[in-house]
């Protein structure tokens, strides 16, 4: 079934509702590699339940509908779907445990052309389900690679983030386990694609993928350690391109530059194949940059 571009646009995505427990907040940041070094004060506050914290990348997977896309009423070629995009925007201070309520909409459908695909734009905003305060938003772009053609629109398209034509201010290396996509998908995106080899190669893909939002939490780790003294309440926002998927087990290099006191800009290459996975992404912080950071 090709497209249906209004009925896509229309499409009643699930109302995402979570039990969140301190087990799954730590298993959210283990996923992402939190804990490498066990004896770090600055990870174990994330993976461990004494004085307990939240990621700040978290709100990405909060309340999470599920894999929407893979019912066939939408038309999709869900095993050719990529993550193109990702922010977050944190409001409130997330929760270790409690009730969430995720509700979604779909903000926008872009046809690239007949055999260039299309992007499909999605927005969820997470509440507590009690108070009904609302917590953060997270937004993201689909590229559905295998859609295109349908007739819609060619635009426009949000301008990216620029990344600065210099040096970083600062470089964090870190490995990802090659098990790191089975880890991370316990934490709600159960997308074969990350687990099955089949369908894996049935994507192009040699073998499974590293969940885009799994290389997100990397590069958020990465700004956390090296510009926020692992203090994730200075992270207001971030925002970020998927330029090529990451495959587990691969060391991710996160460069980062200052671009104002509480605007940071990044990318991450995968060192291995020196490959480039992730693109003018944006970091907006809720205190200027520490000053015993600037020159670290």
């Amino acid at each position: 079934m090709p497209v249906d571009p209004e009925r896509l646009l229309n499409w009643p995505v699930p109302e995402g509702r979570q039990s969140l427990t301190c087990r799954d907040t730590m298993l959210y940041a283990l996923g992402v590699g939190l804990g490498a070094d066990p004896t770090d004060a600055g990870q174990l506050r994330y993976v461990y339940e004494k004085d307990l914290q939240p990621l700040p990348t978290m709100a990405a997977v909060l309340a999470y509908p599920g894999f929407w896309q893979k019912d066939s009423g939408t038309g999709l070629d869900w095993v050719r779907l990529l993550h193109a995009e990702q922010s977050i925007a944190i409001h409130r201070p997330l929760p270790v445990a409690g009730e969430l309520i995720g509700r979604t909409r779909i903000t926008g459908l872009i046809d690239k052309g007949a055999d260039k695909g299309a992007l499909l734009f999605q927005e969820r905003t997470i509440f507590e389900a009690t108070t009904g305060e609302r917590l953060c938003t997270a937004a993201m772009t689909s590229f559905c690679r295998g859609d295109g053609g349908f007739g819609g629109p060619s635009g426009p398209v949000p301008a990216p983030a620029e990344i600065p034509e210099r040096p970083a201010d600062f470089v964090s290396d870190i490995a990802t386990l090659p098990q790191a996509a089975l880890i991370y998908r316990l934490s709600g995106d159960f997308n074969p694609l990350h687990a099955e080899p089949e369908v894996a190669r049935r994507a192009g893909f040699e073998r499974p993928i590293l969940h885009g939002l799994c290389t997100f939490g990397v590069a958020g780790h990465a700004i956390l350690k090296s510009c926020c003294g692992y203090d994730g309440s200075l992270i207001r926002s971030l925002r970020v391109r998927f330029s090529a998927p990451v495959y587990p087990g691969e060391t991710l290099r996160t460069e980062i530059w200052r671009a104002a006191d509480d605007d940071l800009r990044f990318r991450c290459r995968a060192l291995e194949r020196d490959k480039l996975v992730l693109n003018h992404g944006q970091a907006r912080l809720s205190a200027p940059l520490r000053p015993e950071t600037e020159h670290a």
